[in-house]
């Protein structure tokens, strides 16, 4: 593991979780969600994908940003994809992935590729997400930009908890069903498990943030979550969509 990497001129860190000796292996890049520098949040779910021989990027970034974070998120994709090989990674095959707020980030630079510069992930792996507000990425609704992109279908992989009381497991079937009408690949995996629990968190109220989970829908959860996200970066240069299921 790399941690505490510097990724542009905001001055925001990164980690790089990644087995030893990885080379040319799939790559992610992990957004936490709104609050500010919370990269350590997602470490059990990164290390989890990284056991499946993925090369996982978590930065930091703040939603509370005057232009909400787009720069970091900006920057830290910037960063992956320029040097993405110097951690054994494919610099040609980067899921975009994000829990909470920050997988509607993700969702936002799929379906408006050109405030990006015109890049696309191979892969989207959505976490809790809702798409119904602008993403901090673009500053566009997910919902709203789908209808009116013109830019290739990017295949998606939506993880939701079916008990999360923030945001609801409506809004991925939602946004699944009008990924597939404009002929976009989509696939739902559900968890019985919350907010938190999806990313094998649970929240603490004294911490005032998400710490490691202890709870096992949580740990099952996440490591199921953790699968999906190794599933859609090794699969994502030929993707067919899975049979929908629990998980």
């Amino acid at each position: 593991m790399d941690r505490g990497l510097v990724y542009g001129p905001s001055g925001k860190a990164l980690d790089v979780y990644r087995c030893e000796g990885a080379a040319h292996r799939p790559v992610v890049l992990l957004w936490h969600g709104r609050g500010p520098d919370e990269r350590d949040v997602l470490e059990p779910l990164a290390r989890a994908v990284a056991e499946r021989d993925v090369v996982v990027f978590v930065p930091d970034w703040r939603s509370d940003a005057p232009d909400g974070g787009r720069g970091h998120l900006w920057e830290s994709a910037a960063f992956v994809r320029g040097n993405a090989g110097d951690f054994g990674g494919d610099a040609g095959r980067i899921v975009l992935a994000g829990w909470s707020m920050g997988g509607r980030a993700a969702a936002g630079v799929a379906v408006n590729g050109a405030a990006y510069g015109h890049w696309r992930p191979s892969a989207v792996v959505t976490i809790a997400s809702g798409f119904d507000r602008p993403a901090p990425s673009t500053g566009g609704i997910p919902l709203d930009d789908l209808t009116t992109t013109t830019g290739e279908p990017v295949p998606f992989w939506l993880v939701h908890g079916s008990r999360d009381p923030i945001v609801d497991v409506r809004q991925a079937r939602r946004f699944a069903s009008a990924l597939r009408e404009r002929g976009w690949q989509a696939a739902v995996a559900e968890a019985e498990t919350d907010h938190a629990g999806i990313v094998m968190t649970e929240y603490n109220p004294e911490l005032g943030r998400c710490r490691a989970a202890r709870s096992r829908h949580a740990i099952e959860a996440g490591r199921r979550a953790a699968q999906v996200i190794a599933d859609a970066a090794w699969t994502s240069r030929t993707w067919t969509a899975p049979q929908e299921s629990g998980v």
